[in-house]
């Protein structure tokens, strides 16, 4: 099938699985409003959003082509995909983001350790974490041909028991991270680490497009409302962060730049500048695929594309248990943070993204969630316990297009029950009405998570 019959296939797909609001149907089952596709299958995180025009449906075929491709080392007769590395952890936007997707860290012994990203900084002192001297901000595990990676990550775990209420056991796993074989010079004693795994890629443009006003209005840094939850906004260059489990990033553009300089080593208009150390520079020869290595109009289609992906419907949504689960969710307090609406405000890339209601379930905040969470690296003034809240649309699907069941930062949650368990913090009295609630409570909630 050539791009142009795809394009028509997609075309069809995407009409055949629009949502069809029915009268017995809540309005929250449209999860992405107008961006919302009829999907569960695993291509539930491919699909366009059905606001696009035909022109635009054709741009984001370019761009999922772009996401989907992998860059060789420069010099290369492939000139337009060539500058990889030398230094990077993956070779194509979709290596961690498969099927647009979420990633996991890896199994004992697995090889492939490409859906983990391991930060790295070193305290200042001054609640702010500097770049390592000879690893910079991010460990690569791989490097092109001649070129020795800066490290090796190992994983161990660490058992910690619990119960609920009723006495039902249940195991968490705390993961400890070391770096072992670096390449570069000596680590040093006082560096931190932060693993991250890559979160689903839906519903970006709508988040990019709730206005800063709204999330602004949801923080209360000094809990005037007593209620135990301090939310804030994290600005970085004067912007509002939304992206990155620190809300390190203002835009889609932003983000996606970011992850191809600094998990791929590819340049662009954004980031002009490989990630390498003076002590690198001078080790590790390479050649550049350009000055920037990804030309303007590539990078502008992959940027459309992550913007544009689709949210799937919320699912079963009329079914007893997920209705109870609903309540629930408010009744816990998951709510509290996981905001569940917005508006979106106009959109000047997409006119129809503007005015659409939504049900991310995220205020889009930093919220300290308790030492349990923590993992000593500081990102911009973002605490080691402070995570942004992360979206829950698509969550109940991950298991269906990635095939695993891990969640959280860092991907220690074996399964959404653990997930819920590991919050702390601002999130420690939610956490416990789970905990106390009664089985049939707690299934009821997980059944309205599995939905979303």
């Amino acid at each position: 099938m050539n791009a142009c019959q795809w394009l028509v296939s997609m075309a069809a797909a995407t009409a055949a699985h629009l949502v069809a609001q029915t009268p017995t149907a809540p309005s929250w089952q449209h999860l992405g409003g107008g961006a919302t596709v009829r999907d569960a299958s695993n291509n539930a995180f491919s699909m366009p959003a059905p606001l696009l025009s035909p022109a635009e449906r054709r741009a984001f075929v370019v761009g999922n082509s772009f996401f989907k491709q992998n860059w060789v080392t420069a010099p290369a007769s492939t000139a337009d995909r060539d500058g990889l590395g030398p230094l990077f952890n993956a070779r194509s936007c979709s290596t961690c983001h498969f099927k647009d997707g979420r990633s996991r860290p890896p199994e004992d012994g697995e090889a492939d350790r490409s859906g983990l990203l391991i930060r790295i900084g070193v305290p200042d002192g001054k609640n702010t974490d500097q770049p390592h001297p000879h690893y910079g901000g991010q460990v690569q595990d791989d490097a092109v041909l001649g070129t020795r990676p800066e490290a090796r990550v190992v994983i161990r775990t660490q058992a910690i028991e619990g119960h609920y209420e009723d006495g039902t056991p249940f195991l968490l796993q705390a993961p400890e991270y070391e770096l072992v074989d670096p390449a570069y010079g000596k680590l040093g004693a006082t560096f931190v680490l932060g693993p991250r795994t890559a979160p689903q890629l839906i519903g970006l443009g709508l988040l990019e497009a709730i206005p800063a006003a709204a999330i602004e209005a949801l923080a209360d840094p000094e809990d005037r409302s007593g209620d135990g939850i301090s939310g804030r906004a994290h600005y970085i260059a004067g912007q509002l962060g939304r992206f990155g489990w620190k809300a390190t990033q203002a835009t889609v553009e932003s983000q996606t730049a970011a992850a191809f300089v600094n998990d791929m080593g590819i340049t662009s208009r954004l980031q002009p500048d490989e990630v390498l150390t003076a002590t690198e520079r001078a080790h590790v020869p390479f050649a550049s695929g350009g000055s920037p290595e990804i030309d303007d109009a590539t990078f502008d289609r992959v940027v459309f594309y992550t913007r544009t992906l689709a949210v799937p419907a919320a699912r079963e949504v009329t079914s007893p248990p997920v209705q109870a689960g609903r309540e629930h969710f408010v009744a816990f307090g998951c709510a509290a943070c996981h905001t569940p609406q917005f508006v979106t405000g106009p959109v000047a890339w997409q006119a129809n993204y503007g005015e659409q209601t939504i049900h991310p379930f995220t205020d889009l905040l930093l919220h300290d969630m308790g030492s349990g969470l923590a993992d000593g690296k500081r990102d911009g003034d973002a605490s080691p316990q402070e995570w942004r809240t992360p979206p829950l649309w698509g969550i109940g699907l991950v298991p269906v297009v990635n095939g695993h069941s891990r969640y959280l930062h860092d991907g220690r949650a074996r399964d959404l029950a653990e997930a819920v368990l590991w919050h702390g913090g601002e999130a420690e009295a939610a956490k416990e009405r789970f905990r106390r609630a009664s089985r049939p409570n707690r299934e009821a909630l997980l059944a309205f998570l599995r939905a979303l």
